[in-house]
């Protein structure tokens, strides 16, 4: 099966964990050598990598900074809870360290206990993401036409050239995903890389066009698309779901057109609702400049909040993955 780099954008190699750089796909493939849990947390709260490159980083961080210390460990899950506010790492980080105080009380070094439940973890999650893989190529349907806005990393690129190899012809419509271009550079990029790996092989071609943000109603009054796939950063109980800001806009806009919007999320109990997931606010510099170069005037004020929640109501499905939270 084709498997984009993003599925799988963080690796340790020889005690150093290996980022990919996502913000300079497609023009460049590079990896940021992270060695402690500062560098870590840069790269995090920098944007290096998504939502799901984030948790492999934050997983993988408690192996560099392996310590039978456990003062030593939950100050490196605090620095990574602290990292970004709308994210539920500690939902992650508090089963690494239960492990290793578990593992303490009992006489045993917390090092084994947290390797092995870090790799345990790494290993789970990528078995049932490549299961959500296949849930996702069952749902597309030959001559679907789908609008996608911040998809989780690497899963609709691989559905879709499964679909593909399974004789299924569908059509993508790839928002530009501002401000930092991420529809464009991230989404679009993999898709065309699955679309080369289909024709190469055989299988059914995979279109994909590039939309401004601002193109989802007119799209949608067209009838230019019959489905809207999505991924989620966080997940509430009750099945709300809060992912990049615009999510909530076509949400709705499907609900009027009466398109399926299917999310690709994973359940948690962790927040009761979307009125309780915390919105992280971003930088203003993050609208206000492009390629490190300021394109408005000093005096034009920014606001950035990186993240709108989607009602459960306005679901049609929900995909999960079990990340064992």
């Amino acid at each position: 099966m084709f498997e984009s780099p993003l599925f799988w954008p963080a690796y340790i190699k020889e005690d150093v964990l290996y980022v990919l750089d996502e913000t300079l796909v497609p023009s460049k493939i590079k990896y940021i050598p992270v060695k402690n849990v500062k560098a870590a947390v840069a790269v995090i709260r920098e944007m290096k990598t998504r939502a799901f490159g984030q948790f492999l980083v934050v997983l993988n961080t408690f192996l560099l900074e392996l310590s039978s210390d456990l003062k030593h460990l939950q100050k490196v899950a605090e620095e990574l809870n602290n990292s970004r506010p709308t994210f539920p790492f500690a939902e992650v980080t508090g089963i690494v360290l239960g492990a290793a105080q578990k593992a303490a009380a009992n006489g045993v070094d917390p090092r084994l206990a947290v390797a092995k439940t870090v790799q345990g973890f790494l290993a789970g999650i990528r078995a049932r993401r490549l299961q959500r893989v296949q849930e996702i190529a069952d749902e597309l349907k030959d001559q679907d036409s789908v609008l996608t806005h911040c998809n989780v990393s690497g899963e609709l690129a691989m559905a879709a050239s499964l679909a593909a190899s399974q004789g299924k012809q569908v059509k993508f419509f790839a928002t530009e995903t501002r401000p930092y271009m991420q529809g464009a550079k991230l989404t679009v990029w993999e898709l065309q890389q699955a679309g080369s790996h289909s024709d190469r092989n055989g299988g059914c071609p995979i279109s994909v066009a590039l939309v401004a943000d601002n193109t989802v109603a007119s799209l949608m009054a067209d009838r230019l698309v019959n489905k809207v796939i999505i991924g989620s950063d966080r997940s509430a109980a009750n099945g709300d779901i809060a992912n990049k800001i615009g999510s909530y806009q076509i949400a709705v806009l499907a609900r009027e057109f009466d398109i399926p919007l299917i999310v690709l999320t994973q359940p948690s109990r962790g927040v009761a609702s979307g009125a309780d997931m915390p919105i992280e606010m971003r930088d203003a510099d993050e609208l206000l400049n492009f390629d490190g170069k300021k394109i408005f005037s000093p005096r034009v004020q920014g606001f950035y909040p990186g993240f709108d929640v989607v009602p459960h109501q306005l679901i049609t499905k929900a995909i999960a993955i079990n990340a064992g939270l």
